[in-house]
């Protein structure tokens, strides 16, 4: 957390809240000290007011990242006096501002010398002699993006498959035995017919279904290098110190340039 002095570029655009946390607005504009240039009051709009901004003061403040905590609380502040915000602060205004928040002519908190409040309130101007410097940074990443599909599919084919099978049969062939004496056989003459049954073996096919593999997609990472290229752009400070020289800031890589303008 930052105390003390503030420079312009740090007050713009800060949320504004008081000792509480309870927030009071945004800061709009900064006021700054003609003599000693280093900024003195800011003003906020709380869209309250309409084109009306509300001083505060910046002594005892503090800000802690985009928070800018001042030392006086919200409805103190919304009940301060309104001056236009457009132009200087006249004397008679600034004595009201540091009536409403109990501040001397120089700032402190207190009752002390305010014979010089006039001449302060007079120096007081916006930080409007002051630009912002602006740049584009490149900043490059990655994302994960689809960029197709692989899909395994199953498919019916056919093929022949030949094999070879023994087979049997059975064939007919005639035996002649010749009749031997003593042997009891029956002589007829006449017509007669004798039966025998034929085998044959055949082929008989049969299919079953077996699981033979398993086949999955699997993917793999590959890390490869990319060229990325691309333009920006940032903003040039030139300057003209009255002396007819010219000069310009912000054109070295890495070098900030000045404060921006605070309206």
């Amino acid at each position: 957390m930052t105390a003390g002095f503030l420079h312009t570029g740090e007050l713009k655009d800060l949320t504004v809240r008081d000792p509480k946390g309870d927030k009071i607005g945004t800061v709009e504009q900064v006021w700054l000290d003609d003599h000693t240039g280093r900024p003195e009051w800011v003003t906020i709009k709380t869209g309250l007011f309409g084109t009306k901004e509300t001083f505060v003061p910046l002594s005892g403040a503090r800000s802690d990242g985009d928070t800018l905590t001042v030392a006086h609380h919200k409805a103190h502040v919304h009940d301060a006096p309104h001056v236009d915000a457009d132009q200087h602060l006249d004397a008679e205004e600034e004595r009201a501002l540091y009536r409403h928040y109990g501040l001397s002519g120089n700032g402190a908190a207190g009752t002390g010398r305010t014979d010089d409040v006039g001449t302060a309130a007079a120096r007081k101007t916006r930080g409007e002699d002051e630009l912002i410097r602006s740049e584009e940074r490149l900043h490059v990443g990655t994302e994960e993006q689809e960029v197709g599909r692989a899909r395994l599919r199953k498919v019916v084919v056919t093929e022949n498959v030949a094999t070879t099978i023994p087979v049997s049969h059975e064939e007919v062939r005639v035996v002649r035995e010749p009749i031997r004496d003593g042997d009891k056989v029956r002589a007829d003459i006449g017509e007669a017919e004798s039966e025998v049954t034929l085998h044959a073996e055949r082929p008989v096919v049969g299919k079953e279904k077996v699981a033979v593999e398993r086949v999955r997609l699997e993917t793999d990472k590959v890390t490869e290098q990319q060229e990325i290229s691309e333009t920006v752009r940032k903003e040039q400070i030139q300057y003209d110190d009255g002396t007819g020289r010219r000069g310009r800031r912000g054109n070295e890589p890495g070098r900030g340039g000045g404060r921006g303008p605070q309206h």
